[in-house]
Formats: structure tokens, sequence, C-alpha cells
């Protein structure tokens, strides 16, 4: 999002299920967007670091719209990330959801987790969202990622900040986020 120039480029690695992304997404995301990345002088990228079955069909639900959607329905996910875990938690407890098969998983989650309503109440047809969640090479490719992340920043936890490259240690607030981008240059 926003100044694929900018001298300012920002990576957030970020996990759905995580509560300090969920808290940095209403505190701090708005502005990041409105001020420094509509100023030009940031862009942000956001890349999932899925952490459990959950999280990755929320990523795959994510992903499955317009590009120009994603991050609306990030942002919907970490809005509402309450009352998405308290539809998920019976399936986390259902010791029959530990055999499920890995191509039978997702569309459970989906449809008994309450994920593809809430997908289709934000423009993602029921249908798309069904076929989004039966595909586990999507699945395969985000814990990848998840790996290559690992092994280029040393991502251990959510949110982790990348700035021109370098991690930013320590910083997963607002708070912590903001005066390191203004000593940076973004004013």
């Amino acid at each position: 999002m926003g100044n694929p120039d900018a001298p300012i480029k920002l990576i957030e690695y970020g996990s759905l299920t995580c509560p300090h992304c969920a808290e940095f997404s209403e505190k701090g995301f708005p502005k990041l967007r409105d001020e420094y990345v509509a100023s030009g002088r940031v862009s942000i990228e956001f890349r999932n670091f899925v952490r459990d079955k959950f999280d990755t069909a929320l990523v795959m639900l994510t992903h499955c719209g317009e590009p120009e959607s994603f991050f609306a329905l990030t942002d919907q996910v970490f809005a509402n990330q309450k009352d998405l875990f308290d539809k998920l938690q019976p399936l986390a407890q259902d010791p029959a959801m530990a055999s499920v098969p890995a191509d039978k998983l997702f569309p459970i989650l989906g449809e008994r987790g309450g994920l593809i309503d809430f997908f289709a109440a934000r423009g993602i047809a029921k249908d798309k969202a069904a076929q989004c969640l039966a595909n586990t090479g999507t699945a395969q490719q985000l814990a990848d990622d998840v790996q290559k992340s690992i092994d280029q920043y040393n991502i251990e936890g959510t949110p982790t900040f990348i700035m021109n490259g370098t991690k930013i240690d320590n910083v997963a607030s607002w708070e912590g986020l903001e005066p390191i981008l203004q000593n940076a240059g973004a004013r």
C-alpha cells in the first residue's frame, strides 16, 4: 500500500490470530495509513505470518477476493477477532478435528466456524470462499512463506516490523513504531 518509490519501506509481519496485531491494527494502522502512507513518504506491505490452522484459514479467505480488498478484509478480521475466536473455539476443542485430512480441514473450519458467512457478508461469495479454502496448495505456500521469513529475518513473533530491509527489534506497538518512522524522516 502506498507509493512504490517511498523512501521508507515498511513491512509488517502479522498474524490474524494475534491479539497484539489486532491492537496495532486498531490503534496504529489508521494513522500509519492516513498520515504516513498517504503522504507518499512510507509504503506498507503486510505479510501474513500464519501460526495455526485457524490463522491459515483466515488468511486464505483474506486473499480470496480482489487484491484491492486485502487490507480491508484483514482489518475486518482484526476488528472482529474476538467474535471469530468465539465461533472457532468449539472446533479447537473437538478431538475429531485432529484427524481431519488437510484437504478437508479448511473447508470444515470455514463452514462450521462461520468464516464463510463472515466473508460472504464482506463481499466474498460463499462458493468462492469454499473454493479458496479447498486449495491445499495455498496452505502449503503460506507455511513455506513463514519458513522463508524466519530464515530471512529471524521472525519470532508478531507483529514484527522491517524498515528498509532491517528488522526493528522489540517494537510491537504504534507507540514504539511511530518515533522510529519519524527518526527515519517520515514526518
